[in-house]
């Protein structure tokens, strides 16, 4: 399989136009830029004479690899340079966006570079205020606020409440990057998961033998994470149930974290409902303890002799236990199979597992290319195909995953 049938982030093929204003949160353009072209996108950088004073051209220049628009008078561009940017861009996106540059937007005026664009984009207009709290509370800003919504033209990613440069604290302070390229992400995924609801696992599960010792592995909670976070990204309602990971949670995503396999069935059941119609979909990427100490100590086990045996108990099945209570179709289920061996081996075992757990799809892989990475070679394991996957990040293969659930929800 050609690996270039599958795109290398979420924002593959897609071109956002960076426009930079004066403000001292500025410098948070500059990670923006490097979560977008991580991602896959290309990025037009623009900026106001102001925001050169807080960010050096150079920079964006550097990061991006395009030259910085910074005048709509470029000679060097052939015809108006609002509109070549616009015509190239799928997505302005104005971070940070100061007072002074809403008030200009929520008026439709066009009198510098920025606002000329984001009145002739052909696509979403994002922006992140950035100001004093007390420049964000004045009735004016909050007018024309109020007035962006009203013409569905601007959607605003934040403020939010925290410390600004001043020292003062209150809402005003621009939202982190990574939230506003969660929603760049959102406004450009395509919505064909909407109206889905869709429940994942991810992590490990953590059996503790006594208070400051555990039984537990490897998994670092990645692959569930960015399946979760581009479902929702992709429209549907998405419930993630995580084990203990110290990741972020995905925007749009509702988290119930966990710590052990008889916790998480509980969580579980309670998101799939007993009779399963909560779902329309589970993905159980979480990497479950097949055993649990039977007695855990409620001190710490104290160091005594040369061997020290501890009696272990078989954990439930969650997989296996819902494939087991599913009559019909829904949820669709989908388990993912680690295994230390390859080839024909893994997919012998992820097959087994298809037909035990009474599941529809298994993804499977190695764990040595899979556990504590940023990507992921995988082979999707189904009853009426096999399909071995190239290298790709773990959100692209996410998508890849995400497909196939669809597929499985389309009547035939």
């Amino acid at each position: 399989m050609d690996e270039s049938t599958y795109p290398h982030g979420p924002l593959s093929g897609k071109t956002v136009a960076l426009c930079v204003t004066g403000s001292i949160a500025a410098y948070k353009a500059v990670e923006l830029a490097r979560l977008i072209v991580k991602a896959g996108g290309k990025v037009l950088p623009v900026m106001t004479a102001s925001a050169a004073r807080f960010v050096g051209p150079l920079t964006l220049a550097g990061i991006t690899g395009e030259s910085v628009a910074t005048d709509m008078w470029d000679p060097t561009v052939a015809g108006e340079v609002h509109v070549r940017l616009a015509e190239r861009a799928d997505l302005v996106a104005i971070v940070p966006a100061t007072a002074d540059v809403l008030a200009r937007l929520a008026q439709g005026r066009a009198d510098d570079l920025v606002t000329a664009l984001a009145l002739c984009a052909r696509g979403p207009v994002l922006a992140a205020p950035a100001m004093h709290p007390r420049m964000w509370e004045h009735p004016a800003t909050q007018r024309n606020v109020a007035e962006l919504a009203a013409q569905h033209r601007v959607s605003l990613v934040g403020p939010v409440a925290g410390e600004v440069a001043s020292g003062d604290v209150g809402l005003g302070r621009m939202a982190e990057p990574e939230a506003v390229y969660a929603a760049i992400v959102t406004a450009l995924s395509r919505r064909d998961l909407a109206g889905l609801r869709i429940v994942v696992t991810a992590g490990p599960t953590l059996e503790d033998i006594d208070p400051v010792r555990f039984l537990g592995n490897r998994s670092s909670g990645k692959m569930g994470f960015a399946i979760a976070e581009r479902a929702a990204a992709r429209g549907a309602d998405v419930t993630l149930v995580a084990g203990p990971v110290n990741l972020p949670t995905p925007h749009g995503v509702r988290r119930t974290d966990v710590r052990g396999a008889v916790s998480m069935r509980q969580v579980l059941w309670q998101a799939l409902g007993l009779d399963l119609s909560r779902a329309d979909a589970l993905v159980m990427a979480a990497a479950v303890a097949d055993h649990r100490p039977a007695e855990p100590s409620a001190s710490k086990i104290k160091k005594s002799d040369e061997r020290i045996t501890i009696d272990l108990v078989k954990n439930p099945d969650l997989l296996a236990e819902v494939g087991a209570a599913r009559a019909g179709k829904r949820p669709v289920l989908v388990g993912f199979a680690v295994e230390t061996e390859g080839g024909e081996g893994l997919v012998a075992y992820a097959k087994r597992k298809l037909t035990q757990k009474k599941v529809d799809l298994v993804v499977a892989n190695e764990a040595s290319e899979s556990f504590g990475r940023e990507d992921n070679r995988a082979t999707l394991v189904a009853a009426s195909d096999v399909r071995p996957l190239p290298t790709m990040t773990k959100l692209s293969l996410a998508d890849v995953v995400l497909d196939r659930v669809r597929e499985l929800l389309q009547p035939k």
